[in-house]
């Protein structure tokens, strides 16, 4: 299973939202770019940059993720404000390795398969679900689609991913619950990325034996050190055991 550590960027500031509002970020004092190369120095292969000034129509953390592009060893995945094929393509141009669609893939369906079908295997499709719908717009908004029927939709797609964030599971700052990923991770042939239910090893853990989740994004727990990063990468790359282990 890849582990995708998380980067979420506000003002050029890395930080983590207080129930998912862009208005009350937890800001954490630490160099994005520092960071970024702290994730590959313990081993990372893969990371995700969310830009929430994005999401907010802003530009002001843009250079900051094309730095973390450049300057670091890493696949990087960038997230937040990605709504039409040209913005994806910027990304992907700028070295990106893949980028994520969310609110355009509620408001504008059609872009996001194009760019999947020039772009296979670079597109990986957002489902934010919050009391059994779809959200948009950094998760202001709710949408009419049962995440079950929003997937489908989008199964003839050459995506490279489908990334299903538990709102609800996040918000609350609960132990995860694996009855939404897993229900949804049973109605696809893509492979699915679990998010927002990560708060200790042990949820990697159980994670990793979900039929068809082949990823694990981990953020907050990170930079409040409740996961340390070294001994995540190392508990998702262990092969999962056909037999559970008995005392």
């Amino acid at each position: 299973m890849i582990l995708y550590p998380t980067i979420q960027l506000q003002n050029r500031r890395c930080v983590s939202l207080h129930r998912g509002r862009l208005d009350e970020p937890e800001i954490w004092h630490v160099d994005p770019l520092e960071k970024a190369h702290a994730f590959a120095e313990a081993g990372a292969e893969w990371m995700q940059v969310i830009d929430f000034d994005a999401v907010a129509g802003r530009e002001t953390s843009r250079d900051m993720v094309a730095r973390i592009i450049r300057e670091t060893p890493i696949n990087v995945v960038v997230a937040g404000g990605i709504r039409t094929r040209e913005r994806a393509e910027d990304w992907l141009d700028a070295g990106a390795a893949r980028v994520v669609f969310g609110t355009s893939a509620v408001i504008n369906p059609a872009e996001v398969m194009e760019t999947a079908r020039f772009h296979p295997d670079a597109v990986v499709l957002a489902v934010d679900v919050f009391r059994g719908r779809v959200m948009s717009h950094g998760w202001r908004e709710s949408s009419a689609f049962a995440p079950e029927d929003f997937i489908a939709a989008f199964e003839e797609a050459p995506l490279s991913a489908i990334q299903i964030t538990d709102i609800d599971a996040y918000v609350g700052d609960t132990e995860a619950v694996l009855a939404l990923v897993t229900g949804l991770a049973d109605r696809t042939r893509k492979p699915v990325i679990a998010s927002g239910m990560v708060r200790t090893l042990d949820d990697i853990s159980r994670l990793k034996y979900v039929y068809n989740v082949a990823g694990v994004v981990v953020g907050r727990a990170i930079f409040r050190r409740t996961v340390d990063l070294r001994e995540a990468l190392a508990v998702a790359s262990t092969p999962v055991e056909k037999v559970a282990p008995f005392a």
